[in-house]
């Protein structure tokens, strides 16, 4: 594996190269200074991440990437295999909305798009990819929706937050940081509502325990007892949504 960047300030990046299966494979290193273990995942762009806890070196990191060889391969494969999501969309291309997939149309009078029960209004531009401009428009829908649900179901636990921001991510659906600032994929207006609010909940189930600890996913049970369903339904359709 050759290294390319190596800084050893804790939060920075180291960036490497392997080969898996006679391909080069990126690998994104990163310290978290919340985190216990290694850890590799692989992201949807098709390079991997490794975490390195507090504590871990850069050159343990090597050597866990190293072990998880296998896994990688595994992983990469099942990747190829998978179909991917229809980057291109058009009238008539089926949209997640809602956690159901709609057909993007035209308003009767032609100047409007319409998706499930959202109107939007045309592109500026004619375009022949739809995709970017109603992706703004879900973006924006999101962040009016999303921090009135985290008001409400944060009052209705008695659980409170410091704010909440709406953003792109590509690898998550929400993350709380120790000064309880709250932030969410705009991507959980595509998912059923039972869906989203568990993501929010989860959210604000770490403004009391910033872990995943037992007592965190005790609280989780608590304030949301369909999270096992809500968590099957992402690992089933939410890369889908992510892609």
């Amino acid at each position: 594996m050759k290294t390319d960047v190596i800084d050893a300030v804790p939060g920075a990046h180291a960036v490497s190269e392997i080969l898996v299966n006679g391909a080069t494979v990126k690998i994104v290193f990163a310290r978290h200074p919340r985190a216990k273990r290694y850890r590799l995942t692989l992201r949807r762009d098709g390079t991997a991440r490794c975490t390195i806890p507090r504590r871990g070196t850069v050159v343990e990191a090597h050597r866990f990437v190293a072990r998880c060889h296998d896994w990688l391969a595994g992983r990469l494969l099942a990747e190829s295999k998978r179909p991917k999501p229809n980057a291109v969309w058009r009238v008539g291309s089926p949209v997640w909305f809602r956690g159901e997939t709609f057909p993007l149309s035209l308003a009767p009078s032609g100047d409007r798009l319409v998706l499930g029960d959202a109107v939007f209004p045309m592109p500026r531009v004619a375009a022949e990819n739809l995709r970017p401009h109603v992706e703004r428009r879900l973006r924006l829908l999101a962040s009016v929706e999303l921090p009135f649900r985290v008001r409400e179901l944060a009052s209705l636990h008695g659980l409170t937050f410091r704010s909440v921001s709406v953003r792109n991510q590509r690898s998550r659906w929400g993350s709380c940081s120790p000064r309880h600032l709250i932030s969410l994929n705009w991507r959980l207006v595509q998912t059923p509502a039972s869906v989203r609010d568990y993501i929010i909940l989860h959210e604000l189930a770490h403004t009391r325990h910033l872990n995943h600890s037992a007592r965190f996913w005790a609280e989780v049970a608590r304030i949301c007892p369909g999270h096992d369903e809500a968590e099957r339904w992402l690992k089933s359709r939410g890369e889908e949504l992510l892609g």
